[in-house]
């Protein structure tokens, strides 16, 4: 049994994807993170800091979004959405799926919040600028996240453009991730996902007004 513990239109989301790309059954617990009153205390037993995505599969369990990744592309090998250990587009793919929690993230929402500091050595980060010069070397140079073809990494790569770009607004809008996301996301199990999270979104409470440094 494959059990995934999500929030519609928050971090889960790239998982959500790849769980689509997958095809195996799997249930869906709602964990409602931005609930008046919390997340129950209980669910730490999963995920301690009550965050989302978790997964627990046959009694497995797995937080932190590139950990999932690697190792739901890695259970399910038929999916064909990751190098294989010794293959030599494995480097890559292991290096721009991390990337998008070490670096990406964290970028993303220091930007979003305001934060303005020195340097990049200050934080293990490094600098928002400096993350959208290699996204935009990237994928100028390659199609995917990984190279030539679409592997796990992009679910998680043009999940967080998209997000950060057209919703939160804090990604530039440049034609090089427009024409990225156009081609990652134009998949059967893309907008199978986007349908499922639509759907479940009406369950939970909606997400605020995300703030965001206009300068």
């Amino acid at each position: 049994m494959l059990t995934f513990y999500c929030m519609p239109w928050s971090r889960s989301s790239g998982v959500f994807w790849l769980l689509e790309e997958i095809g195996a059954p799997y249930e869906i617990e709602l964990i409602d993170i931005r609930a008046p009153g919390g997340v129950p205390e209980s669910y730490r037993a999963i995920q301690p800091n009550k965050k989302v995505p978790a997964i627990d599969h046959d009694g497995t369990v797995v937080t932190e979004r590139a950990a999932i990744t690697i190792y739901l592309a890695d259970a399910f090998p038929e999916a064909g959405l990751a190098p294989a250990i010794g293959d030599s587009d494995r480097a890559a793919y292991l290096t721009r799926l991390v990337y998008c929690d070490a670096v990406f993230d964290p970028v993303i929402a220091a930007r979003a919040q305001g934060w303005h500091y020195e340097g990049g050595n200050s934080f293990s980060f490094g600098l928002f600028e400096d993350m959208v010069a290699n996204l935009e070397r990237l994928l100028t140079a390659h199609p995917y996240a990984a190279g030539d073809r679409f592997t796990a990494a992009d679910t998680q790569l043009a999940s967080g453009i998209h997000f950060t770009m057209n919703i939160l607004k804090v990604l530039p809008d440049l034609q090089v991730f427009q024409d990225y996301l156009a081609r990652a996301i134009d998949r059967p199990a893309y907008r199978s996902y986007a349908a499922k999270e639509a759907e479940l979104a009406g369950r939970v409470t909606p997400p605020p007004q995300f703030p965001r440094n206009e300068g």
